[in-house]
């Protein structure tokens, strides 16, 4: 008896310095921890400065483009549609694109729903701003600033995916392959797609965002895009990447006798005619 005592005794000792020993060593290594710390700060006071201030975790997702990062700040950016700013002139309408074109190497900022991308001229400049990126998008939501200052005198960008009373079978079966399984899909990437007319077999779309200057945005666009399109749609011979404000406006009537509806006169009753099978893949897609 005497003996299993002693054994719980040492035990208990021996526990008790184990305990001591590493409350010690935890101690240490805070101490090495504030060090790191302060020296860190002394050398580089902004970068922990804004670091200390984000009041939110903004999560940061890559995309097929190296010079530009989808950034989720956990917060809604755009309350419908999405923007696109190329310059600085573009970005004066929202207080959190001008805020984040202030910094140097930026060239692109795209605003979605729940996400923004922001693009730099170089990629190898992410490591040094970064953290100002993040603080900029910080400072903007504790400021409580709406994205978009004048919403009603500012039009989102026009995915030109509407339904239009004078769009054919045809074109009714591209808008809704683009809205429903591509545009989801290009905008997981940071970016987005846009239709721009239809015209001859070829159908026109804007890249927008991320996919701005994507080294694969070709090989998006021919083995993404026109392959789904010419799988679902016999009438799509391609897939044509136009500039920004090419194509006219797909959401206008004129907009749509000229390329919406692949220059058919408007009142034929053959451009809205449609055939068995047209008719069985608009059920497929939820027609």
């Amino acid at each position: 008896m005497r003996r299993c005592a002693m054994k719980r005794v040492r035990g208990g000792f021996n526990l008790s310095r184990k305990i001591s020993f590493q409350s010690r060593v935890w101690q240490c290594q805070r101490e090495i921890l504030g060090r790191r710390i302060s020296f860190f700060a002394r050398q580089w006071p902004g970068s922990v400065t804004a670091t200390c201030r984000r009041s939110l975790f903004i999560q940061t997702a890559p995309t097929p483009n190296p010079k530009s990062k989808k950034l989720i700040p956990g917060r809604p950016v755009m309350e419908e549609g999405t923007l696109d700013f190329q310059t600085r002139e573009e970005a004066k309408i929202s207080p959190l694109a001008r805020s984040v074109f202030r910094l140097r190497g930026v060239e692109g900022v795209f605003l979605g729903q729940d996400f923004l991308s922001v693009t730099l001229s170089d990629e190898n400049l992410w490591p040094e701003i970064q953290a100002e990126v993040f603080s900029s998008i910080s400072e903007f939501y504790d400021e409580g600033k709406p994205v978009i200052e004048d919403m009603s005198a500012t039009r989102p960008n026009d995915a030109g995916t509407a339904i239009l009373d004078t769009d054919d079978s045809t074109v009714i079966l591209i808008k809704d392959l683009l809205e429903s399984r591509i545009r989801p899909t290009v905008q997981e990437d940071g970016g987005d797609i846009a239709y721009r007319g239809f015209d001859n077999g070829i159908v026109k779309v804007e890249l927008q965002g991320s996919c701005v200057g994507c080294p694969s945005s070709s090989v998006t666009l021919k083995n993404g895009v026109q392959n789904m399109l010419m799988h679902y749609v016999p009438e799509v011979m391609g897939v044509e990447e136009v500039s920004k404000g090419q194509g006219g406006d797909n959401n206008s009537p004129e907009g749509s006798d000229e390329e919406g509806n692949g220059g058919a006169e408007r009142g034929q009753a053959e451009d809205f005619a449609v055939d068995k099978n047209q008719v069985e893949r608009l059920k497929d897609l939820g027609f």
